[in-house]
């Protein structure tokens, strides 16, 4: 898979091109750069693991990270069990996200983000946290 072109000099920049791919409970890959991956990790290493749901996050996200570097035509290498994990095909979805990309399955994006528009009119879901951010 190929990272769009005005990424990669800032990925050079950051990391050296040098990526963590995971997986995510939504069903798609998480793609970071190695800094931003290695601040993830301590804070996951430092909850307390007495937790099922914790140890269950810790164990699907440090259990599946997998690195990769991006190559010099800004493509990188997902592992088959990773590509399997997230259904990946030929056509995939890349979606930045400031620190982070994450990969879907192009029918899932599409899935998901048609369900998306279908409930955006619905704000009692919606957190405070959200209520008065203007975009």
């Amino acid at each position: 898979m190929a990272l769009p072109t005005r990424y990669r000099g800032d990925l050079e920049e950051s990391c050296g091109g040098h990526m963590v791919l995971t997986v995510h409970d939504d069903g798609c890959l998480l793609l970071y750069p190695i800094p931003t991956w290695e601040d993830i990790e301590r804070e996951l290493m430092r909850l307390p693991n007495q937790n099922i749901q914790t140890r269950r996050l810790q164990r699907m996200l440090l259990g599946h990270a997998t690195e990769t570097d991006v190559d010099s035509h800004g493509r990188i290498l997902i592992p088959p069990r990773l590509r399997e994990f997230a259904k990946l095909g030929k056509r995939v979805e890349l979606v930045a996200l400031g620190r982070k990309f994450e990969i879907w399955n192009e029918e899932a994006w599409g899935a998901i983000r048609d369900d998306w528009v279908a409930v955006d009119g619905d704000e009692a879901g919606t957190p405070d946290t959200l209520q008065n951010l203007i975009l």
